[in-house]
């Protein structure tokens, strides 16, 4: 299947710098996946638009401030045959978390990472959060284990002296407002680099009216990774290695969507990091648990949905939009055909939606 299938024309100027002043302000394409018809709505309406039936899936991963920026503090076993010039430990260092892999441990990019050698320090703030490079791997990766020069963990430490991780098509530096608004209100687990930007869009309000309609909600969480904004290099989406991310999803959660899918109500996924967490899952299921829908617990997400997939657990869809020849769109366009998803873009960029972290959203059912 070609990449440049999943094209679309998107003027520069559509693209969200920033958030709009109220979350459930955003505009929402409603689309039905069977006859690829769309209707112009706001999101605000979403009870109104529900049957009351359905079961939401959010995604309540915290995201990190993942973007931190040290000074270079030489090595830790500093000899004749290997000492850093003075002049090198000046540098400034950028190292954006992506993965964490051990309590203190991250695999993170590393800017500039060709002076950056294994063993070296870098110390971030005025010292209260030190870093060591481990290892490096493969993309421009390095290990860094972290320890706090003071008091607090080494996650405290992050999150006082970390920078919002921007999308890379936002062109601003991060502000104070993007600690609030780049996170869902319902986060609660942190160890995400970017957000689920489908559930940005929820209020306490929305949710209230959504519970009083007659429609439940649950939560599970998958740990969005840089991955997500991975490009596709490949001529073909088959080519292409697609990123893993740990998800986890308690027995009380696969009982309840159980349950939902007996009773014939929809499971509605809150974005494309639930349908991936759910749909892991079930895969995993119909191989360790035959008599289960869903496997309950810790899991790495390598699932890969392209346009023929089967979908075994998610009936309806929430997200926002994707980029051009991305495995995100590609997603999608599985759960509603690509020539209704193209369509879609085709007008939501006419009509002058929001595109992307920031922007407007879709319902697809």
């Amino acid at each position: 299947m070609r990449v440049d299938e999943f094209s679309y024309d998107l003027p520069p100027e559509r693209i969200a710098q920033r958030p709009l002043p109220d979350r459930d302000a955003s505009r929402l394409l409603l689309l039905d996946r069977k006859s690829g018809a769309w209707k112009d709505r706001q999101f605000a309406e979403l009870p109104e638009i529900l049957l009351g039936d359905e079961l939401l899936v959010f995604n309540n991963c915290r995201v990190l401030p993942a973007r931190l920026f040290g000074r270079r503090a030489g090595v830790h076993s500093q000899s004749p045959s290997r000492k850093t010039a003075r002049e090198h430990l000046t540098g400034i260092v950028e190292v954006f978390l992506t993965r964490q892999v051990a309590e203190t441990v991250w695999e993170a990019l590393v800017r500039p990472g060709r002076k950056m050698h294994v063993g070296e320090r870098i110390i971030f703030g005025g010292g209260e959060l030190e870093g060591e490079i481990l290892s490096r791997g493969e993309l421009g990766l390095r290990t860094v284990r972290f320890q706090s020069g003071n008091e607090h963990t080494v996650l405290w430490n992050i999150e006082k002296l970390g920078h919002v991780p921007l999308p890379p098509y936002i062109n601003r530096p991060d502000e104070e407002a993007d600690k609030e608004r780049y996170q869902t209100i319902f986060a609660q687990n942190p160890g995400a680099v970017a957000a689920p930007t489908a559930g940005l869009h929820f209020t306490a309000e929305v949710l209230a009216k959504l519970r009083a309609r007659g429609c439940d909600t649950c939560e599970v969480t998958l740990d969005v990774g840089l991955g997500t904004f991975q490009p596709v290099h490949s001529e073909t989406l088959e080519e292409h290695r697609i990123h893993s991310e740990t998800y986890n999803i308690s027995q009380e959660v696969t009982e309840r969507i159980g349950t939902a899918k007996r009773e014939k109500r929809p499971i509605l996924a809150v974005g494309t990091t639930v349908v991936r967490t759910l749909e892991d899952a079930a895969a995993r299921a119909e191989i360790d648990d035959p008599a289960a829908r869903l496997c309950a617990g810790r899991g790495e997400a390598r699932l890969f949905i392209l346009p023929g997939y089967r979908f075994r657990i998610v009936d309806m869809l929430l997200t926002n939009f994707h980029l051009p020849k991305s495995t995100l769109l590609a997603l999608v366009s599985a759960f509603a055909g690509k020539d209704h998803i193209l369509a879609a873009y085709r007008h939501a960029v006419e009509s002058e939606y929001r595109f992307y972290s920031y922007g407007d959203c879709m319902l697809i059912r």
